[in-house]
């Protein structure tokens, strides 16, 4: 008791701190109305977690897109909206609806064999190799290898591994990662579903088979080929989908990769020492030919976005929107971990759309009058390729011209405090500059992206928004060098991440919830209330998406 007292008195010292800070940045930071109070942090942080266990509840069934689970809890999130006063702003009241083709891989009626030398060698599907479900697969294939080192094509960048290479006819084998010397913002652009899968099917390839490099792997293998059962979902709009045809897709394991790699003069184990160094990796044809039969079930499904607006005051910013998205979709029912089979997705994302709910409570409590209009944007299918964020983008229910800035709020882990924050997309916009600003004001440092080679930066909603122009930023905790916050956060990615584990009996840090929430609100405050709208700089990469659309 104590020690939580001693908490809550830092807690307060920080928030006045941040009062003073703020005015020297000239940071516009949450202003309640006459007589209102700050919240107690513990308090503040209690009620941001009434919202997570009730979306990660085993009621919910893990929210798969379009389950009956999601649409219990996509009732429940309309029902915050309206108790906040948000007004609709989707397509149906709050509702805009989303159609997909969802396809099932059948492993147990699959098979892949390796030919090498007239010799043949089949591959596991659960130890070997997984197969992928997002892409449409063909029923039979049998093609050529060709490794294609990164796999990366960034022209812009003077860099492409895939040039001079024949790959027409043939599936390409690439690590994942790249190297050191490039932006990690743009290699995991490159990497992105719109770009690669594009820039292989020109070339001619037929299939893609990727190998993990187990630095940067999130889960084990053996989780991996749990989630392979679970189904893959494409936009049903094809002008939305990534390939124009089938295209094989697998992933084979790093742990038995070097098979494939058998008569070619090069071993796995070369590759991925270049790859842990940063360095570019050398390409070659195989002497590896893979036949597969792939068996598949597909069907159609429906689900929602649920979209609030709380309109601005200024006759003049009214028609501009601050974006605040989240994702309600996780990964439903699945394979039974130590018995449980319902992936609740507490952090991933019931933390950010409960902080979503939050500001939008927050907001409506204070009466504060913000300049710009703030729309809340929570979306599906985020777990199945950033589908529901990508349609939203296709067809905003607001010009998309209007919308200044997308703020992003995924899976942030509150289990330990905030004293770092990660933030993608820092660099990009003048977006970094308000966080940045915001941030010292509340005590909190800002820090690079300890690990660029998970692609955080285009595995989030705020990736579509920058496809559309628009400047965006995601920001998570980030944990102390040289401190136990380390392994936290690695155990955690280690034995909760897309588990079913990762639930609402886990430790949650309240206090630095509630510390992130405050952020995120004044942050809302500060981009909705200014003068000019967010700009990308000069050296961004992306600002190509803001001149072409």
């Amino acid at each position: 008791m104590q020690r939580r007292i001693e908490n809550l008195k830092t807690t307060r010292f920080l928030f006045l701190r941040a009062l003073l800070l703020a005015a020297s940045f000239g940071i516009v930071l949450p202003c309640r109305a006459a007589g209102a109070t700050t919240p107690d942090p513990q308090a503040a942080g209690e009620k941001w977690w009434s919202y997570v266990q009730h979306l990660a509840s085993d009621q919910m069934e893990g929210r798969l897109t379009g389950s009956e689970g999601y649409r219990r809890a996509a009732s429940y999130v309309t029902e915050q909206f309206k108790a906040s006063g948000l007004e609709p702003k989707g397509v149906n009241g709050y509702s805009q609806s989303v159609r997909f083709d969802v396809q099932q891989v059948r492993a147990s009626a699959s098979s892949l064999m390796l030919i090498n030398g007239g010799h043949e060698r089949p591959l596991s599907l659960s130890e070997d190799a997984l197969l992928g479900s997002r892409l449409p697969q063909p029923e039979h294939i049998e093609a050529p290898l060709i490794f294609a080192g990164y796999g990366l094509h960034m022209p812009e960048a003077g860099y492409d591994d895939l040039a001079g290479l024949d790959l027409h006819g043939k599936i390409v084998v690439y690590l994942t990662g790249g190297p050191s010397h490039l932006a990690s913002a743009l290699k995991a652009h490159a990497r992105s579903p719109q770009e690669f899968y594009k820039v292989v099917e020109e070339a001619g390839a037929v299939g893609i088979a990727s190998i993990p490099n187990p630095k940067s792997m999130d889960i084990p293998w053996s989780r991996m080929s749990l989630a392979a059962s679970q189904p893959g979902m494409r936009l049903s709009d094809p002008a939305l989908q990534d390939t124009r045809g089938p295209m094989f897709t697998m992933t084979l394991n790093p742990a038995h990769a070097q098979q494939i790699f058998e008569g070619s003069g090069h071993t796995l184990s070369e590759l991925l020492s270049l790859g842990d160094q940063g360095k570019p990796l050398p390409r070659f044809p195989l002497s590896t030919t893979l036949r597969a039969h792939v068996s598949a079930l597909t069907e159609h499904v429906e689900s929602v976005n649920i979209l609030g607006v709380m309109p601005g005051s200024d006759p003049r910013r009214k028609g501009e929107y601050v974006v605040l998205t989240a994702h309600l979709d996780h990964l439903g029912i699945g394979e039974p971990i130590n018995g449980d089979r319902i992936y609740n997705g507490a952090m991933d994302d019931a933390s950010g759309v409960a902080s979503v709910l939050d500001v939008a409570s927050r907001l409506h409590s204070s009466r504060d009058l913000l300049r710009r209009s703030v729309l809340f944007v929570i979306v599906c299918a985020e777990e199945k390729g950033l589908l529901g964020s990508r349609y939203f983008a296709a067809h905003p229910t607001v010009p998309i011209k209007s919308i200044v800035a997308d703020l992003n709020t995924d899976m942030f882990l509150a289990i330990i405090p905030l004293n770092n924050l990660t933030v993608y997309g820092l660099e990009e916009s003048t977006l970094g500059d308000d966080i940045r600003a915001v941030a010292a004001g509340m005590d909190i440092k800002v820090v690079p992206d300890a690990q660029p080679d998970r692609n955080v930066f285009i595995r989030s909603d705020q990736y579509n928004f920058i496809r559309a122009g628009v400047p965006s930023i995601m920001n998570a905790f980030a944990a102390r060098p040289g401190t136990d916050e380390v392994r936290i956060m690695k155990a955690w990615l280690t034995s909760r991440y897309h588990a079913p584990s990762d639930d609402t009996n886990q430790p949650v840090d309240l206090v630095a919830a509630a510390r992130f929430n405050q952020l995120l609100l004044a942050l809302t405050e500060h981009v909705a209330n200014a003068d000019g709208r967010p700009q990308w700089k000069g050296t961004s990469f992306f600002k190509r998406f803001a001149a072409s659309n």
